[in-house]
């Protein structure tokens, strides 16, 4: 499981991914849960933390929620109990379920311009909708472009506030394919700017200016990642 806190990722992994990781050269601190408490300044740049525990998935988000981590680019927690840690922290938050999709034409995909960033189309599943017919429907909705739905590509986890709310979105994203464009139109209401099919170098370019979830999901897409 990732969820994006601040568009920086927070990763919860099992014990069995630990021997891998104790050996990698990605992070600049490792933390021990075992050993040491966790504290504001070892949260510096990319961060692994062994032997994590729900009460110390807890003390993370508070850390993240109360203090102003500038320095910090991730979070990668081995857990002692993967399940329980990611229930822990789902409690924390009021849970918002969606869907989006990512859609093409040929080898052009569908990117629109929102609030000053690049974005997919996305919403909240409506009472009693399922995720698939969500998608389809917002994608619908936002662009104008009709879609056949194909595979899903990932989930992804983010986090806001919302009436002084804290969030946890949990959005579906699956694969689509545009079967007509005729009435393509960025929708107004959503603050939508402009619509814009664009190829795999073009998309890298402008999701420069996006959120990391976002480039999450358009990496799942080329490379067959799926995080769940």
């Amino acid at each position: 499981m990732i969820v994006f806190i601040d568009d920086r990722p927070i990763r919860i992994t099992g014990p069995k991914a630990a021997a891998l990781l104790e050996s990698s050269t990605d992070y600049d601190h490792i933390i021990d849960a075992r050993l040491e408490a966790l504290r504001p300044d070892s949260l510096l740049g990319h961060v692994l933390i062994l032997n994590a525990t729900p009460i110390m998935v807890e003390k993370l988000i508070q850390l993240l929620n109360s203090t102003k981590l500038l320095d910090l680019h991730s979070v990668t927690l081995v857990a002692v109990d993967k399940k329980a840690a990611e229930e822990r922290l789902k409690s924390l938050f009021k849970i918002v379920k969606a869907a989006g999709g990512v859609v093409f034409k040929g080898e052009k995909m569908l990117l629109m311009f929102r609030r000053g960033k690049w974005d997919l189309p996305k919403g909240k599943l409506d009472e009693g909708e399922k995720s698939r017919m969500a998608a389809e429907r917002e994608v619908e909705e936002e662009t104008g472009v009709k879609v056949s739905v194909e595979e899903r590509v990932c989930t992804t986890w983010h986090t806001y506030t919302m009436n002084g709310s804290r969030v946890l979105k949990r959005t579906k994203w699956y694969l689509m394919t545009c079967r007509d464009e005729s009435h393509m139109m960025p929708q107004a209401e959503e603050d939508i700017e402009r619509l814009e099919w664009v190829d795999r170098r073009e998309a890298q370019r402008l999701l420069t200016n996006s959120f990391s979830s976002i480039r999450f999901v358009i990496d799942a897409v080329y490379e067959g990642e799926k995080e769940v």
